[in-house]
């Protein structure tokens, strides 16, 4: 036990280095978040501390939060009065070392013949860099990925146990329940698990009685989010889920074979695009992560049930579904990060077989490739991690020097009741505190039928009574910017933006009709 402490302490001092990396690489200029989104986090997570209600323009319910439970969390800081960035980056910190500690635990689970390397898979997974910039992105990201483990590592464990109680089935569904409530992915491994509890072995009563326990305490947590979301929109899910599909309809128009080919392809650490290049140092795992699926398909098909692949089976269906629905690459694959651990385990172990156990340690050249490949491993894991914190500080100066800047200007120099219309509405949202025409459909789901037709929703802005147009990086508005009765009022003419090849934003000044 004692052993197992220092191994766990070795991740905390690897994930607190990490961190220490990135904020202090990202201080330099200022620090903040890489993603207008977390603003909307923030906003959300403010008011309900404030009034008590899930809205994100006061007075106003909205159904538009994919992460309630993640608001709970970032709204008790708002209560106890800590500074919103010290209490996003410490929960983001925390989930981190939840990851590494449930990496582990799930490493010793799977394989106990080399539960002695767990934390080999601790201190990889905290020191790679997309789950770094997830831990300080102030997103729900990395929360999901750390309960998404920590629910393989029980499932794991039931079965290695053979202990399927009633309280344990209980523990699993209502948890389940809840990793739903940080996002609708996780929809995917809860059936996932009740599979696996349906295959074990048991009379068909018994069989039907687990799956039962499974699925009512899994409800139990949703219950609330679903008849609110019914209420407020007439959907059980959130806003956002339909009004991001219809926003990157074009690229659900490419064959689906190209669309999962390169999400996955992305989450195993090649490039957003391309086939050429590596993202992050996991894609060295690859040919061990196929040596350890393979073990995993021969293990689980002899004994006919779902335990080595569970993990994998998550993975690969969280992929599936993105491809099928939401096929987008952009802000380092974000998407596709909560199923990144289960590729960098895999991957290790498959590498742990091949150098540590495969063949003599007494062949001197067998020897020297070892230390070859471990030495060059570990370089490009610390090059990556330098190159994470320098991402990071490039996504948090543009957020701060467009979105951030933006919202501040409307706080100055608009009436407090003007009526604003924006594609990015969570820096608005949290600074400027003006009512909204929210241009991606989050808390105005009139729009969403309109986010695949530009001319229509140009038409429907000015038809509205918007006061103010502001642009977004990609999203010019070309349309209603060139109008002769619109006026341009605030341009952020920020020179990292432009270097990255993106419009800066602006605020333009609307005719109401």
């Amino acid at each position: 036990m004692k052993l197992l402490g220092n191994r766990r302490l070795w991740v905390v001092v690897a994930a607190g280095m990490g961190l220490a990396l990135f904020l202090g690489v990202t201080v330099q200029n200022k620090l903040g978040f890489p993603l207008d989104d977390a603003w909307i986090h923030q906003t959300y997570a403010r008011n309900l501390a404030r009034n008590g209600r899930l809205e994100f323009t006061p007075g106003v319910s909205s159904a538009g939060s994919t992460a309630p439970l993640w608001t709970l969390l970032l709204a008790l800081g708002y209560l106890l009065g800590v500074p919103y960035l010290l209490w996003a980056y410490s929960l983001g910190g925390a989930c981190l070392v939840w990851l590494g500690w449930s990496g582990m635990r799930l490493w010793r689970a799977l394989w106990p013949d080399w539960a002695e390397k767990d934390w080999l898979a601790g201190v990889v997974l905290v020191l790679t860099w997309p789950l770094l910039w997830a831990a300080v992105s102030g997103m729900e990201t990395l929360f999901f990925a750390a309960l998404g483990l920590q629910l393989s590592v029980w499932y794991a464990e039931l079965v290695t146990k053979n202990v399927v109680t009633g309280r344990v089935l209980a523990r699993l569904g209502f948890f389940a329940g809840l990793l739903i409530l940080i996002r609708p992915d996780g929809l995917g491994l809860l059936l996932l698990i009740l599979a696996g509890i349906l295959l074990l072995p048991a009379s068909f009563s018994d069989r039907l009685r687990r799956g039962g326990v499974l699925l009512g305490t899994a409800v139990l947590p949703l219950v609330p989010y679903f008849l609110f979301n019914f209420y407020t929109s007439g959907t059980i899910w959130p806003n956002t889920l339909y009004a991001k599909q219809v926003e990157y309809a074009a690229v659900l128009a490419q064959p689906f074979v190209t669309r999962l080919s390169q999400l996955l392809f992305l989450s195993l650490g090649g490039p957003a695009s391309g086939w050429r290049g590596v993202s992050s140092p996991h894609l060295l795992l690859l040919p061990g992560l196929i040596i350890a699926v393979w073990h995993a398909v021969k293990a689980d098909w002899a004994q006919r049930r779902l335990f080595y692949l569970l993990p994998l089976c998550w993975a690969g269906g969280h992929v599936l579904l993105y491809a099928w629905r939401l096929p987008v690459t952009f802000q380092h694959g974000r998407y596709l990060i909560p199923i990144m651990p289960i590729w960098v385990l895999y991957g290790l172990f498959g590498w742990v077989l091949v150098l540590l156990y495969s063949s003599s340690e007494y062949d001197r050249t067998l020897w020297l490739g070892k230390q070859v490949a471990r030495l060059s491993f570990t370089i490009i894991l610390l090059y990556f991690l330098l190159q994470g914190a320098f991402a990071f500080a490039v996504d948090v100066a543009i957020v701060e020097g467009e979105m951030v800047a933006v919202a501040g200007w409307l706080a100055d120099n608009t009436p407090p009741d003007a009526l604003i219309a924006s594609h990015d509405i969570g820096a608005i949202g949290y600074f400027a505190e003006r009512p909204l025409l929210d241009l991606a459909g989050l808390i105005s789901p009139e729009v969403i039928p309109l986010l695949d037709n530009e001319d229509a929703l140009a038409e429907y802005i000015l038809a509205s009574d918007a006061q103010y147009l502001v642009t977004a990086p990609g999203w010019p508005y070309t349309q209603i910017a060139e109008q002769p009765s619109t006026l341009l009022r605030f341009a952020t003419n920020f020179a990292l933006t432009n270097e990255q090849g993106l419009n800066n934003m602006a605020v333009y000044e609307l005719a109401v009709p």
